[in-house]
């Protein structure tokens, strides 16, 4: 009787332990290849120019900001997204009239997981609980997952980044 009253308590508590871990956040998976024209991209810097060319001095179409969400063009498919001197196709919707033209590859993260805040989660300057806080995320804050490493995620904050305790 007594070894019953035990293992109910321990998965009790496990269960327990799930769903204060489940309330914390969700992680969206990156897309899956399919039937979209590419891949969901994020500006991690605070503005991004979209221009004609893939040059730096060309004609610019439109300023994109942190956390824009352009589509790079045939980023899904087998060769990869359409590039030329660092430089990637994008457009900016998904109609035939969308603005369209060439970022900068190094300032984008493309086919991000995401970490999505169910409630206010702490921001740590490194990955130790230990470390100094430097973000208090909110709730349904939606944030690029840059990197995984064990027990935590390195995400984009606002043009930094910082340390999230999974």
């Amino acid at each position: 009787m007594k070894k019953n009253g035990w293992g109910t308590m321990v998965i009790a508590l496990i269960l327990a332990l799930c769903c204060i871990c489940a309330a914390c956040a969700e992680v969206i998976p990156p897309q899956e290849p399919g039937q979209q024209i590419g891949y969901q991209a994020v500006v991690l810097c605070e503005t991004l120019t979209l221009r004609e060319k893939a040059s730096a001095s060309s004609k610019a179409i439109r300023t994109l900001h942190y956390g824009d969400l352009p589509i790079v063009i045939g980023a899904d498919l087998p060769s990869g997204a359409k590039t030329q001197n660092g430089f990637v196709y994008c457009t900016l919707g998904e109609t035939e009239d969308s603005p369209s033209g060439w970022l900068n590859e190094e300032y984008l993260f493309i086919n991000p997981s995401w970490y999505v805040t169910k409630k206010q989660k702490a921001v740590y300057a490194w990955n130790d609980a230990k470390a100094p806080k430097v973000a208090l995320l909110e709730k349904n804050e939606r944030l690029p997952i840059l990197k995984e490493e064990d027990l935590w995620y390195l995400i984009s904050l606002r043009g930094a980044v910082g340390w999230i305790l999974k």
